[in-house]
C-alpha cells in the first residue's frame, strides 16, 4: 500500500490508495460491515475517500437469510445474525471524516452525476489502523439536502437499540450530544459543505478494490 509519511506517528495514505472502512458489532469484537474504498484524499485535516458502485463489500444479515431491512423492527437487533458478501450497486458514495469526530459525511449522487444529499452517520470517531480505518455505527443519523434542509434519519433504529440493550442510557446521550454537534456544523453551513465535494469525481483510472479474505485483520496483526 503507497503511503506518504507525516510526521514520525502518523503515516497518511496516497490518493489512489485502497484500504478498508469497517464497522464493528455494538459491543462486539465482530466486524459486520466492511467497504474496501479508494483514497481520494488523506491528510491531517481529513480523510475522503470512494466507495465505487460494484464494489464487493461485506454486509450484515440475518441467520435465516431474511435481509436486516426487511426484518419487522421489534426483532431486528434480537434475532440470529450472520454476514455475507455483496455488491455495492447503484451510484457511488464519497465518505468524508475529520480525525476526532463522532461522524463522518458521506455523499450521494443520482445516476448521471445530479447530486442528491449528503447524510451525517454518527459514529465512533475512526480508529486508523495499516489497512484502514474502524468505526462502529450508532444508528442515528442526519440527512442534509442541497437547499440546506435537513432531518433526522433512523430515530426508530436508535430508540429500539436501546430498548433491546445494544446502547445504554449514557452512550445514548453521548450519541444525542454528538447529534446536536452536527447540527450545529449544518446550521452554520461551514464545512464540509462549502468545501465544493458535490462536484469532485473519481479518477477513471481507479480500479475498483477488492474485498480481502482476511478482512478481520486487527492492527495486532499487520505491520504500521
Amino acid at each position: 500500500m503507497t503511503t506518504v509519511e507525516a510526521g514520525s506517528t502518523t503515516t497518511y495514505w496516497a490518493p489512489g490508495s485502497h484500504i478498508l472502512w469497517r464497522y464493528r458489532e455494538n459491543a462486539g469484537a465482530r466486524f459486520h460491515i466492511v467497504r474496501p474504498v479508494t483514497v481520494v484524499r488523506d491528510d491531517a485535516d481529513l480523510l475522503a475517500v470512494w466507495l465505487a458502485p460494484g464494489t464487493e463489500c461485506l454486509k450484515p444479515a440475518l441467520a435465516d437469510g431474511t435481509p436486516v431491512h426487511q426484518e419487522p423492527l421489534h426483532s431486528r437487533y434480537t434475532k440470529p445474525r450472520t454476514v455475507q458478501r455483496g455488491r455495492w450497486f447503484g451510484t457511488g458514495v464519497l465518505k468524508l471524516a475529520r480525525p476526532g469526530e463522532p461522524w463522518s459525511v458521506w455523499l450521494f449522487w443520482e445516476p448521471g452525476w445530479r447530486f442528491k444529499n449528503w447524510y451525517v452517520n454518527l459514529e465512533q470517531p475512526l480508529a486508523r489502523w495499516a489497512g484502514g480505518v474502524d468505526s462502529e455505527d450508532h444508528f442515528l443519523d442526519i440527512c442534509v439536502y442541497p437547499d440546506r434542509s435537513w432531518g433526522w434519519r433512523d430515530e426508530d433504529e436508535f430508540a429500539q437499540a436501546q430498548q433491546d440493550g445494544l446502547m445504554d442510557a449514557r452512550a445514548a446521550e453521548g450519541v444525542r450530544e454528538a447529534g446536536r454537534a452536527a447540527v450545529e456544523m449544518i446550521r452554520s453551513w461551514g464545512r464540509p459543505f462549502t468545501d465544493g465535494w458535490q462536484h469532485w469525481r473519481p479518477d477513471p483510472s481507479w480500479a475498483v478494490p477488492s474485498l480481502p479474505e482476511d478482512l478481520d485483520r486487527t492492527p495486532a496483526h499487520v505491520s504500521s
